[in-house]
């Protein structure tokens, strides 16, 4: 399918995927519109018909791509009765369909968040809150759980959630920075471990 071709929205959602893994790879302010358009298979005719600027498709980016990431893997996936165990598969699921893109370029979201949220106050609000509805939910998640028996009533879930989102962006970032998958596993096994230690003293652990 030619760039003509497409209906104005497949146009859009192409320029965005493109411009994530561009920005994913290289940054936002190293990322190339013509590497975009390359990827896309559009004109610059095209791109900025549906964005006036750069800094209005890295937004774009944020909102609706990473965003969209952030719900599919984590926010609507906590898990509410047996979050524990939810949020254990849903981070190894994560990494594994990232691949080795976890080890190489990192997390999409706390790369954007190191490089433009002190230069930039658009960028920082999207991505502060995107931070803010991944940590709501664990946290919602890890209340929930705490009613229903499946975890510890004397832990603070609004500081164990972000404490648990710390610890996830943490170890991918050593992982990337040393480019250790032994670094990167070693990391998560131990959060997995912790997990486990906010079960309450002789519950279960699911299979």
């Amino acid at each position: 399918m030619t760039a003509r071709d497409r209906a104005p929205e497949e146009t859009r959602d192409a320029i965005l995927t493109s411009a994530f893994d561009e920005m994913y790879e290289h940054g936002f302010q190293a990322a190339s519109l013509s590497r975009i358009l390359d990827r896309a298979g559009v004109t610059k005719g095209a791109l900025y018909h549906h964005f006036g600027s750069k800094m209005d498709l890295g937004y774009a980016v944020v909102d609706e791509v990473i965003g969209g990431w952030m719900t599919e893997r984590w926010i609507s996936d906590c898990g509410y009765e047996d979050p524990l165990t939810a949020i254990g598969r849903s981070l190894i699921a994560s990494l594994e369909k990232a691949g080795p893109k976890a080890l190489q370029c990192g997390c999409p979201l706390n790369n954007l968040a190191q490089e433009m949220s002190p230069i930039d106050e658009g960028f920082r609000t999207r991505i502060a809150r995107l931070f803010g509805r991944w940590r709501r939910g664990l946290a919602d998640s890890l209340g929930n759980g705490q009613t229903l028996g499946t975890v510890r009533t004397d832990i603070d879930s609004e500081k164990v959630a972000a404490f648990i989102i710390g610890a996830i962006e943490g170890a991918i970032g050593l992982g990337k920075s040393e480019q250790s998958e032994e670094l990167l596993r070693g990391n998560i096994e131990v959060l997995l471990d912790y997990l486990e230690t906010l079960r309450p003293l002789g519950a279960p652990i699911p299979a």
